[in-house]
């Protein structure tokens, strides 16, 4: 459906304002453009509005040439500063598709294949299955297929923590196993900081010098930094991340996910990401276009189909959508006729999302500095929208239904358990049995100990969580972390032996939506003996 002209007069007004707006000059854009723009910046207002975000930035690129650019709102809440096209937001996992190009280099090289055991780089790599182990390839590391389970281990690089990637490394082999291997989907971090290594150990250089000269410095993404400790001092145009609590926002993190590295560390802002989106719309190719990262034969592997996702009867009708997978680094799925590839990224009080639809030579990247999923949700559907010219819709009012569906399931499903709690019980030893160290093989020590009468808990590498144990019934507490922003207040259940000792503790998160990088169920805490 074409949309219908403004007036002349109006059309060269709009004109004027754009390009007024960048803080570089985009493309001159004929007045069809301007509209459709315009009706992106009123939803992009309107989604800041309806899910408190202080900040958003937008980049989209059109038939290769840039059509919006903008910053919109401010960089920390309560301050002035304005969010501008060069505002460095923390893409998070959209660092995932930068680490597979820097692979797929690698592999137009002949530096390895994606066929490359893991083992025959990082002969100490170990999966907990010997089989997987022997036969887990460089495509297996991206495809999120390890048959461990969802963010399997984030608890060894997020909260930020004291262990390093040798570390994760080994502690790999002690993951529970949740599937058979390729069998089934399941987003997994820490098999990109793997990758990230495979990369180190193959150029010889650490994973931040080789992402710089290899894909920041040749497309001229000037302000992009691979981790946050890299940004100067003497930039201020970074953004804050907010988290929404009790209708509050509060500025919280600060680093960007700096232990994540190749799985999602990277500092960019939507003027450099603009560079990026061409280079993948052009399968590789920047600048004279016999200037490559990858070659189009790679690109056409990254963006095929590696592991099946489910569609729902919903999406079908919905969106059009048949099938869904992940690549290497990419999500792909069909929309209303065309192939999206997309990732989203998320940190603590920040999140983004980039869109590439290579039949219509149309890319976006939305970053923002707030966690709400259906803010991102709702504004790369409406650019969707506009530039596909789909039927109208109100994705604001669509993703602001959802979130209020969801948030109203969980609280009848937390309220239906507090119900059947038996307050009548109590705990089977006295507190002071529970202070214990405790000791988990892929994660390490967890210290509870007894202070005023209350017990108090410390994940022994990760400073932030520490947090007060509330009884909840029999041997069951609840840990509510003293930082509140992290909403991933959880249980943690004492299975006693037969004389009364503490066998070993588990946990898993109080709310069905606590982010799944608090892998507390993957833990087994069992008392450490002294030494």
């Amino acid at each position: 459906m074409k949309l219908a002209y403004k007036t002349l007069s109006l059309a060269m007004s709009a004109t004027l304002i754009m390009a007024t707006l960048f803080t570089e000059q985009v493309s001159a854009q004929p007045s069809e453009l301007v509209v459709k723009n315009q009706k992106i910046e009123l939803a992009i207002k309107k989604a800041m509005d309806t899910f408190q975000v202080p900040g958003v930035a937008v980049a989209i690129v059109k038939n290769n040439e840039v059509v919006m650019r903008k910053g919109f709102g401010i960089i920390e809440q309560g301050k002035s500063a304005k969010v501008t096209p060069d505002t460095l937001f923390g893409i998070a996992s959209n660092t995932k598709a930068m680490t597979a190009a820097l692979l797929a280099g690698l592999v137009d090289e002949g530096k390895l294949t994606w066929d490359t055991r893991v083992i025959d780089v990082i002969p100490e790599f170990q999966m907990p299955d010997a089989y997987v182990t022997r036969e887990f390839t460089i495509t297996d590391l991206l495809a999120h297929n390890s048959g461990l389970g969802l963010g399997a281990g984030d608890l060894m690089i997020w909260p930020h923590t004291t262990l390093t990637n040798t570390d994760v490394i080994k502690g790999i082999k002690y993951l529970p196993e949740v599937s058979s291997f390729r069998s089934e989907f399941a987003y997994d971090n820490l098999m990109y900081i793997i990758a990230g290594e495979v990369i180190t150990r193959v150029t010889g250089q650490p994973w931040h010098e080789v992402i710089q000269a290899r894909i920041f410095t040749p497309l001229g993404m000037k302000n992009t930094r691979a981790m946050f400790s890299l940004i100067e001092s003497s930039n201020q145009n970074v953004a804050r991340a907010h988290v929404p609590l009790e209708g509050k926002l509060n500025v919280v993190g600060g680093n960007f996910l700096e232990k994540f590295s190749a799985a999602g560390s990277v500092a960019s802002s939507v003027h450099d990401m603009s560079y990026w989106l061409k280079a993948q719309l052009n399968h590789g190719a920047y600048g004279t276009k016999e200037q490559r990262l990858f070659s189009a034969e790679q690109s056409q592997t990254m963006w095929q189909a590696k592991t099946l996702l489910s569609v729902s009867q919903k999406a079908t009708e919905q969106d059009k959508t048949h099938f869904s997978a992940y690549g290497l680094g990419w999500f792909l799925k069909d929309y209303h006729g065309v192939k999206l590839i997309h990732h989203s990224g998320g940190i603590l009080g920040m999140v983004s999302k980039v869109v590439l639809v290579p039949e219509a030579d149309l890319g976006m990247v939305i970053l923002t500095n707030q966690q709400s999923g259906d803010a991102f949700n709702a504004i790369y559907h409406q650019i969707l929208n506009e530039y596909l010219e789909l039927p109208k819709k109100d994705w604001v009012d669509y993703y602001q239904a959802k979130q209020q569906k969801r948030l109203a399931k969980e609280a009848a499903r937390r309220a239906k358990a507090e119900a059947a709690v038996d307050r009548d019980s109590r705990p089977s030893l006295a507190l002071a049995k529970y202070a214990q160290t405790y000791q988990d093989n892929w994660y390490g020590d967890i210290h509870i100990v007894l202070v005023d009468n209350k017990l108090n808990m410390q994940f022994g590498n990760t400073p932030e969580l520490n947090g007060v144990l509330e009884h909840y019934q029999h041997n069951t507490f609840i840990v509510r972390w003293h930082d509140r922003t992290l909403e991933a207040d959880a249980f943690i259940n004492f299975n006693l032996s037969e004389s009364g000792d503490i066998n070993y503790a588990t946990m898993k998160a109080v709310s069905h939506l606590t982010d799944f990088s608090f892998d507390f169920h993957d833990l087994k805490l069992q008392p450490k003996q002294a030494d």
